[in-house]
C-alpha cells in the first residue's frame, strides 16, 4: 500500500480547538519575545542609559537572534490571521488547517530549542539572556500540545499528499487573496508558464540578457507601472499587486521578476522626492517601459555602508560632473536612466553630503555596452541572477544635467533613498517567495516522476516530508510578506515588518532550493536540470537589498528602541 493510499483511508489529523490553541501559544511567544527584548536591552544599554550602537554590534548573536525571534512571532501572528480570514470567508480547508498547526508546531519548537539564523548558526533562549525558567513558562500546555502533536508524521504525510494534488494548478493551499489579486496572480502565472519557464534555463546557461520581446510583453502587461498613479500612465495599484506580480514572475525566473524592481525604485524615488516637473517628465516613460532604469548606489568596499560613498558630483554650470566607481549595478548596459547616489558636498561627512540624481545615459549598442562619454563598464560574472547582468561602472567627468538632481536640492539623497526601503524589501520578499515556489514545484514534479525501487520517490517519507515543510514555510513567509504590503498600502509604517518578511523569505527560498536539489539527487547537481539554476538564484536573496546580517541588525535596533 502506498503512502497516498494509506493516508486516504485515515481521518485527517486535525487538532481540536486549533484556533484557541494557536491564540494561546501566540500569547506565550509574544511574552517570551518581550522578555527577550528586556534581557537583550540590559546588556546593550550604555552608561547613559540608552541603547549603544557599539554594544548592539558587540553582542550581534544576541541582537540578531532577537530579530529572528521577533520575526518568528510575527510569522505566527500573520499565519493565524490568514487562517482566521479564510475561516470567515468559508475557505479554510483541511490543508490550510494542517499548515497552520504544522507551522505553529515547528516554529514554537524552534523558539524553545533553537532558531536557525543560517545553517550552523542556531540561536537559543539562553543566548538572548533567557534562563530555563523563562522557557518553562513559555511551554504552556497549549504550546506543548502544538509542539508534540501539531506536526506529527501523519500530518506531514497528509500535507504532502494534499499539495501533490495541486501541482498542475499551483494551488498549494489557499493564499488568502481576494478576487482581484487572484485574477492578477492567474494572469501572471500564465505569462510565466508560457513565456518565461520554457526559456529561462537556456537564458541562464548561456548567460544571456532576458530578450527584449519579453521585456516588451511585460511592459504591455503593466509591470513597470503597477504602483505608478494613473495620472502618470501607471495602473495605480498598491504594493499587494506588486507582491503578487513579483512572486509569479520570479517563480518563472528571478531575473524576470526583478526587472520591475528598478522601475519600482525609480518611480518611488521620483514620487516621494521629485519636483512636479520631474514627475511629469519621468514617470510616464518609466511606467510604460519606454525608459528602463537602473539603481546605481553601491561602491567597491562600501557595501551597505552608504555613508562612506566616495563617488563625487561637482557642479559646473548647468551640469554636474561625476567621478568615481560603482559596482554591482544590475541591468546597467540596457538601462536608459540611472538613479545615482553620489557625494555632492565633500565637506559634509556621512549621509549629509549625499544627493540623488536621475542620470540619463544611452543604452547598449550591438558593439558597445556603455557608449557614453565619461563612463566605462565591465561585466561581473555571477553564479545566478543572470538575466540582467551585473556590472562595475567607472565615471570620469560623466555629465548629468543639473535639472536632474532629484528634488533640485542637494544633500537629500540618503533620506530620499530611505523612503524606498520598505517597498524594496517587500518586493525582495515577494521575489524570494517566487523562487521558493519554483523550487517546491520542481521538487514535487521530480519526486512524483522519479521511480526508484519500483515506486515514485515521493513515497519515501524524507522526500515527501521535505516538500510538505516547504509548502508550510512558504505559506507562512507569504502571509508575513502580504501583511507588510497591506500596511504599506494603508499608509502605515512597515519597515520592521518589511525587514522581517525579507529576512525570513530569503532563508525560506534557500532552504527550499537546497532541499529540492537534494530530492533530485545527483541530477540536481547537473547543469541541465533547472533546479541547479534555482539554487544559484536563491543564494543572492540573503545578500542584496541588505544582507541577512544587516537586516537582522536593523530589525534589532528597531525592537530595542522601545526599550530606551
Amino acid at each position: 500500500m502506498t503512502m497516498t493510499d494509506s493516508m486516504d483511508e485515515t481521518v485527517s489529523p486535525l487538532l481540536e480547538g486549533l484556533d484557541g490553541l494557536c491564540a494561546e501559544a501566540l500569547n506565550s511567544a509574544e511574552s517570551l519575545k518581550q522578555q527577550a527584548i528586556v534581557a537583550v536591552a540590559a546588556f546593550t544599554r550604555g552608561a547613559n542609559g540608552n541603547i549603544s550602537a557599539r554594544l548592539v554590534e558587540e553582542h550581534q548573536y544576541a541582537t540578531h537572534g532577537l530579530a529572528w525571534l521577533a520575526t518568528y512571532v510575527e510569522a505566527l501572528r500573520e499565519t493565524l490571521n490568514w487562517a482566521r480570514q479564510l475561516d470567515t470567508d468559508g475557505k479554510l480547508g483541511e490543508l490550510e488547517q494542517l499548515m497552520l498547526q504544522a507551522g505553529f508546531s515547528e516554529y514554537l519548537g524552534q523558539i524553545a530549542g533553537g532558531i536557525p539564523m543560517t545553517l550552523g548558526e542556531i540561536i537559543r533562549p539562553i543566548d538572548l539572556g533567557l534562563d530555563s525558567s523563562a522557557v518553562e513558562r513559555f511551554r504552556t500546555k497549549e504550546v506543548s500540545q502544538l509542539i508534540e502533536e501539531g506536526y506529527s508524521v501523519a500530518v506531514r504525510e497528509r500535507i504532502a499528499v494534499l499539495i501533490s494534488d495541486g501541482l498542475d494548478t499551483g494551488n498549494f493551499g489557499e493564499a488568502g487573496l481576494d478576487e482581484t489579486y487572484s485574477m492578477i496572480r492567474d494572469q501572471f502565472r500564465r505569462f510565466a508558464n508560457e513565456e518565461v519557464i520554457p526559456y529561462a534555463h537556456e537564458w541562464h546557461l548561456n548567460d544571456e540578457l532576458i530578450p527584449m520581446s519579453v521585456v516588451n510583453q511585460m511592459s504591455e502587461l503593466g509591470v513597470f507601472g503597477l504602483t505608478v498613479p494613473e495620472e502618470y500612465d501607471g495602473l495605480g495599484l498598491g504594493k499587494m499587486s506588486m507582491c503578487v506580480v513579483s512572486e509569479e514572475l520570479s517563480r518563472g525566473y528571478i531575473g524576470v521578476g526583478s526587472l520591475g524592481t528598478r522601475s519600482e525604485i525609480a518611480a518611488e524615488l521620483i514620487l516621494t522626492g521629485g519636483t512636479d516637473e520631474q514627475k511629469a517628465k519621468w514617470l510616464g516613460p518609466i511606467a510604460t517601459g519606454k525608459i528602463l532604469p537602473t539603481a546605481v548606489f553601491t561602491e567597491p568596499n562600501t557595501g551597505s555602508d552608504l555613508a562612506s560613498l566616495k563617488t563625487r558630483a561637482v557642479k559646473d554650470g548647468d551640469v554636474y560632473k561625476v567621478t568615481g566607481n560603482k559596482t554591482w549595478i544590475t541591468h546597467a548596459a540596457r538601462a536608459d536612466v540611472m538613479t545615482m547616489l553620489v557625494r555632492t558636498n565633500a565637506d559634509e561627512p556621512g549621509y549629509k553630503g549625499l544627493s540623488m540624481f536621475l542620470a540619463e545615459k544611452p543604452h547598449m549598442t550591438e558593439t558597445e555596452d556603455f557608449p557614453a562619454d565619461g563612463m566605462t563598464g565591465g561585466e561581473i560574472e555571477v553564479l545566478g541572477y543572470r538575466g540582467m547582468k551585473e556590472y562595475e561602472l567607472g565615471f570620469d567627468g560623466f555629465e548629468i544635467k543639473a535639472e536632474n538632481l532629484l528634488g533640485e536640492e542637494e544633500g537629500n539623497g540618503f533620506k530620499q533613498l530611505m523612503q524606498t526601503f520598505e517597498s524594496a524589501r517587500i518586493q525582495t520578499a515577494a521575489r524570494a517567495l517566487g523562487v521558493a515556489q519554483n523550487a517546491l514545484e520542481l521538487g514535487m514534479r521530480y519526486a512524483l516522476d522519479r521511480i526508484q525501487f519500483a515506486k515514485p520517490i515521493f513515497e519515501f517519507p524524507r522526500v515527501s516530508g521535505k516538500l510538505a515543510w516547504m509548502a508550510v514555510e512558504i505559506m507562512m513567509a507569504r502571509q508575513l510578506t502580504y501583511a507588510s504590503a497591506r500596511a504599506k498600502d494603508e499608509g502605515r509604517r512597515c519597515d520592521l515588518e518589511a525587514g522581517m518578511a525579507k529576512l525570513l523569505g530569503a532563508r525560506v527560498a534557500w532552504s527550499a532550493a537546497d532541499n529540492a536539489l537534494q530530492i533530485h539527487g545527483g541530477n540536481g547537481f547537473a547543469l541541465e536540470y533547472p533546479i541547479s539554476r534555482v539554487l544559484c538564484d536563491a543564494r543572492i536573496l540573503n545578500i542584496f537589498e541588505g544582507a541577512g546580517e544587516i537586516q537582522a541588525q536593523v530589525i534589532a535596533r528597531r525592537l530595542l528602541e522601545g526599550a530606551n
